[in-house]
């Protein structure tokens, strides 16, 4: 039997993933340039490769040393704001070195990939909650450097017979359980962590990014998934693969959102810890709300979101912080 590469499995939701496929009895394999990701988080049984997903002759290594018959691909730049400054490191390190990546993959035999895409390829919905047919119009170059990994696959598939499943996330949460691995970026920009480091005095305050949306409180609505349920739509859409399914792109959400507002005051209420609270400006480009229509992935993949009730995400996310108040140092 093959195993599964995870590029990137280092990171935040690759390390859960990887964590649950092991579960599922899956060989893994990880290869991660660990950049942004933290060796800590790779359980030391899973064969752990350091390097570059552009590097031909380590991908070469990695695949015929492991039968690797698969690849789930995280490995990428994430941050929206970064992206604006460094549009080129983005076009580069995300959508250059993943086509290099797949070319690669296919050339050694490799023809199933499961790719971490995001719901900024949507930029400004017209429709919300958002359905996978919607516009895609990127307003950051973060979001088009997936877009156009997407679009790649649909050729790819034509000319190479690539089989492939895009996901694309709205907000990752929460953490492991057991409070063993979670959330850990530098810088850090989610609003779940940045609330949970102000409760435990890492920070002064929690920033609120305008509160005059048109929302019931006046903060912005996301769609929040726990970490766990995202890490299962990527082994989901692995198995849809093995059964044959058309290739395709997933929204993964849960259909529901939780405005800034709602998202602090559990914080409050269930680190019992009265988090302080500064108003700022709107930054540009926010949507008022952002939420995904998620049947296509209930009927076609199976996901049923477990643990994505906010107080499970914020729970769980509050057992690695306090544990871990240095992350993975």
């Amino acid at each position: 039997m093959g195993s599964i590469l995870v590029t990137g499995g280092a990171g935040y939701i690759g390390s859960h993933t990887v964590r649950i496929l092991r579960e599922k009895g899956a060989q893994v394999v990880v290869l991660d340039s660990l950049v942004t990701g933290h060796r800590k988080a790779v359980p030391k049984e899973v064969p752990f490769y350091h390097g570059d997903i552009a590097d031909a002759g380590l991908v070469k290594t990695v695949v015929e040393a492991h039968w690797v018959e698969a690849v789930i691909h995280f490995a990428a730049r994430s941050l929206v704001g970064e992206s604006m400054t460094k549009p080129d490191l983005y076009f580069y390190e995300n959508t250059a070195k993943t086509n290099l990546f797949v070319s690669n993959l296919l050339q050694l035999g490799v023809k199933k990939i499961v790719f971490s895409s995001t719901a900024a390829v949507y930029g400004l919905p017209e429709i919300v909650p958002i359905p996978e047919e919607s516009l895609t119009n990127p307003i950051n170059p973060y979001g088009l450097s997936k877009l156009m990994i997407e679009a790649s696959f649909q050729w790819l598939e034509k000319a190479y017979g690539l089989k492939w499943v895009a996901l694309r996330y709205f907000n990752a949460a929460g953490a492991a359980l057991d409070g063993s691995i979670g959330e850990e970026h530098l810088p850090e920009t989610h609003l779940i962590p940045l609330v949970l480091k102000a409760a435990l005095g890492q920070r002064d305050a929690i920033q609120v990014f305008g509160t005059d949306y048109n929302t019931m409180d006046g903060t912005c609505i996301r769609d929040y998934i726990h970490v766990l349920d995202l890490a299962e739509a990527h082994v989901l859409a692995l198995e849809a693969l093995d059964q044959k399914i058309d290739s395709g792109i997933f929204n993964v959400g849960t259909g529901q959102g939780f405005s800034v507002l709602q998202v602090i005051n559990t914080a409050k209420k269930l680190t019992g810890i009265d988090i302080p609270v500064i108003e700022a400006g709107r930054r540009s480009g926010d949507p008022d709300v952002l939420i995904a229509k998620v049947n296509k992935i209930e009927k076609t993949l199976g996901l049923r979101t477990r643990y994505s009730d906010l107080e499970t995400i914020i729970s769980s996310a509050w057992k690695w912080h306090k544990n871990n108040p240095n992350g993975y140092d």
